[in-house]
């Protein structure tokens, strides 16, 4: 098995989203000790955004693309091939301002590319990363999950469902800012998902 931990924190150290994403990363280890796991820290690696040159170099030929050109798309291979090869992934997403952080945003938006990761057919878009597992590790500063104010839940099932990632277990630690008290119990709870998840 190779697993797949991201870690979308706009911190490399310290992040209550990293936290919950090494405790699922751990409780895959346990249930499969001979498991492969590569870790890729957006914090401590940021990608390039999606401006106007990497477009230009996305919808330029292959054969007709500068060194520049050619570099930047490399860039965005790299990240493709590491979901491919991938057979779970790991998300740890903080909440920033009631979405994504835009490191994990510009992640998707690398692996996200039409006619490898996804294409469009008669019938509609198809995902093409398909029949892997993917497990978010959510922390966020106040209690959001099932209210209309979680616009993280939807986006995430939307675009993972669009690149084939289906199958697809939500982990929630909320409440992490509303004192000692309710972070504490906020990971409890979450510890507990983990042991019916991997139990």
């Amino acid at each position: 098995m190779k697993i797949l931990q991201i870690n979308a924190s706009a911190r490399s150290a310290g992040a209550n989203s990293t936290r919950l994403a090494d405790a699922v990363t751990a409780r895959l280890l346990a249930a499969n000790p001979q498991a492969v796991v590569e870790l890729r820290d957006l914090a401590a690696q940021p990608h390039p955004v999606l401006d106007e040159p990497a477009l230009g170099a996305l919808f330029t030929p292959a054969e007709q693309r500068s060194p520049e050109q050619a570099a930047r798309v490399a860039l965005d291979d790299a990240l493709i091939a590491q979901v491919q090869a991938s057979d779970v992934i790991v998300l740890g997403v903080p909440m920033y301002n009631f979405g994504v952080p835009v490191q994990l945003k510009t992640w998707i938006d690398a692996i996200a590319r039409a006619g490898v990761t996804f294409r469009y057919t008669e019938n509609g878009p198809e995902g093409l990363l398909k029949g892997k597992k993917v497990y978010v590790a959510l922390a966020r500063g106040g209690l959001y999950r099932g209210t209309p104010a979680d616009s993280q839940v939807p986006y995430l099932q939307s675009v993972l469902a669009f690149l084939g990632l289906s199958d697809v277990e939500f982990i929630y630690a909320e409440g992490l800012a509303m004192g000692a008290e309710s972070a504490a119990k906020a990971f409890a709870e979450a510890d507990a998902h983990l042991d019916q998840l991997f139990a």
